[in-house]
């Protein structure tokens, strides 16, 4: 019996990373589909669709509900499933000295998916709403400096608010939050994945919210983002990378601020 649930737990770990490297996969091919590099400048054939008008009767994915939705949650699959390692593992740790189980593991990892599959529907509306607003061009890219730099000092500013103390705290010491809400089974994974994935939604948002600015479709930006949220979640150096990640962001909303003009029209 010991060794069939070793085999299960490797065959769970072996699933979940998988899933990462799918999401990883997809979001390149994409982006070499829409035309774009790795650090998601276009090409020629991309430059025109992030011209295009999304008032055009012609279909473009990207002005569409379904398609951004879809590219959403891919990207979440993509960058925050490898942030909720250091969970799992605390959630696994209690599989061996509580009454923890392989269907308590899947439901704390259904949980935390659904919050981050409901975010990305809700960011894939933003987004729509900001390129039918002009604020956004057809890749997501915010078309002034100003809203660009604000965005940056907004999020940065937000790394040393009480509100990022407090969700961040919960995902930085995940077992504190299991045993404050300990519950058994699939149905308890559930419960605890659902409330551990809106902290960390409380935590992250602004580092999604940077891709109008990095670019949406930009995996450079993606990259950074997900490794950022990977160290803030570490136990050694997770509380040492917030402020000072906060100080960077805003200096380079204001030397953003401090440039001339504009990208896109």
């Amino acid at each position: 019996m010991p060794d069939r649930a070793v085999l299960l737990r490797n065959v769970l770990w072996i699933g979940f990373f998988g899933l990462i490297l799918f999401a990883w996969w997809w979001l390149y091919a994409m982006a070499m589909q829409m035309d774009l590099d790795l650090i998601g400048r276009p090409g020629p054939q991309g430059e025109r669709m992030r011209m295009m008008d999304p008032r055009m009767d012609m279909y473009m994915p990207m002005a569409e509900f379904g398609p951004l939705f879809a590219m959403w949650a891919v990207m979440m699959a993509a960058m925050m499933l490898p942030t909720l390692v250091p969970t799992l593992r605390a959630y696994e740790d209690l599989m061996k000295s509580a009454n923890g189980t392989p269907a308590g593991w899947l439901g704390v990892l259904t949980g935390y998916a659904i919050v981050w599959v409901a975010f990305a529907a809700a960011i894939a509306a933003l987004q729509l709403a900001l390129l039918f607003g002009g604020v956004v061009d057809m890749l997501g890219i915010v078309r002034s400096t100003a809203v660009a730099g604000g965005l940056l000092i907004v999020v940065g500013a937000f790394q040393f608010t009480r509100t990022k103390e407090i969700c961040h705290g919960v995902c930085h010491s995940p077992m504190t939050y299991f045993l404050g809400h300990w519950r058994t089974g699939f149905g308890g994974g559930l419960r605890m994945g659902l409330g551990l994935g809106a902290f960390c939604a409380g935590c992250c948002w602004g580092f999604m919210a940077l891709g109008f600015v990095g670019g949406v479709m930009s995996l450079l930006w993606m990259g950074l983002a997900t490794l950022f949220m990977v160290l803030e979640k570490l136990p050694q150096i997770g509380h040492r990378v917030t402020r000072p990640m906060g100080v960077l962001l805003i200096a380079g909303g204001l030397a953003v601020l401090a440039t001339p003009l504009v990208t896109g029209g």
